[in-house]
């Protein structure tokens, strides 16, 4: 009885060891993921603030300065996706803001304000290159009414330098660790067949087809597969609603539709690997000889 017991268990399937290692390699590819997608988010909140402060000639008429407005708007470079992309800021609102930060009153000092009316122009990221930067300035100080332009170009070099830096290490250790993961699923799920691989020969010889014999298989290694990422995405989402409760600020860089989408991609991902370390694991066994399988 003791020795029928022992066999059953050595020829049984290691489920909740297979559920386990899948999940949490999902889950470091998860917290990968969510690292990668605040570093985009946090660029794109950057590139948002890339403006080009454009400062109009004193004592223009509202004509004059609506027909500015309207020209800048009409720009292929002017970036209306996080808005209208023009700003408008009278030099008493200029002024207010000025004082109200520094708590120094200028004007009553001087006894004027000397500040000019301006224009805040948000770029579309495709002209952040100095090169580009610099055709813009050139094509906005040709308006007329317009007495000149300013942008950081400190700021430019540093973003594009660091987002092609840091660029090219992500997408590096990206592969690494996909294909890390993708090893370790396919070394445990080898390990697990190891335990079925009679099971699979008897199969074999009562005359089941190769189809017959895979499908139980592949079906189970999918559910396994979706079950580790349906467990693996609801961690993942409990760590992401904890720092967000620790850290302040967090919740500005979470993306709601990307971290969906890094969920969904973490369920199909378990799945596919799951499927196809299974479908080469058992073509390998029926393919072996009887004393191979020893």
């Amino acid at each position: 009885m003791e020795k029928t017991k022992h066999k059953k268990k050595l020829g049984g399937y290691p489920a909740v060891g297979v559920v386990i290692s899948i999940t949490l390699a999902l889950l470091v590819t998860g917290v990968f993921g969510i690292l990668v997608m605040y570093s985009q988010e946090l660029e794109d909140q950057i590139r948002q603030n890339i403006r080009m402060q454009v400062y109009l000639k004193s004592n223009l008429t509202e004509t004059q300065r609506l027909q500015i407005e309207n020209k800048l708007l009409s720009q292929s470079y002017v970036d209306k996706a996080h808005g209208r992309g023009v700003e408008y800021v009278s030099k008493d609102e200029a002024a207010k803001k000025f004082i109200a930060e520094t708590g120094e009153d200028f004007v009553k000092f001087i006894g004027e304000n000397p500040l000019r009316d301006a224009y805040l122009v948000s770029i579309d990221r495709n002209y952040h290159s100095l090169t580009e930067m610099e055709k813009i300035k050139s094509d906005i100080k040709k308006m007329n009414g317009v007495f000149q332009v300013f942008y950081v170009e400190a700021l430019i070099d540093s973003v594009n330098s660091n987002v092609t830096k840091i660029g090219l290490i992500l997408i590096g250790l990206i592969a690494v660790l996909l294909v890390t993961v993708v090893l370790l699923i396919n070394n445990t799920l080898r390990i697990a067949l190891f335990s079925q691989r009679f099971l699979i020969r008897s199969m074999q010889l009562v005359g089941a087809k190769k189809w017959f014999i895979l499908r139980p298989f592949l079906v189970r290694a999918a559910g396994y597969g979706m079950l580790s990422g349906l467990i693996a995405a609801a961690l993942l989402w409990s760590l992401s609603n904890y720092a967000q409760s620790k850290i302040a600020d967090l919740s500005i860089l979470h993306s709601q539709n990307s971290f969906l989408t890094l969920l969904g991609f973490l369920l199909v991902l378990g799945m596919i690997v799951a499927v196809c370390s299974t479908f080469f694991s058992i073509r390998r066994y029926l393919r072996m000889s009887l004393d191979q399988l020893y």
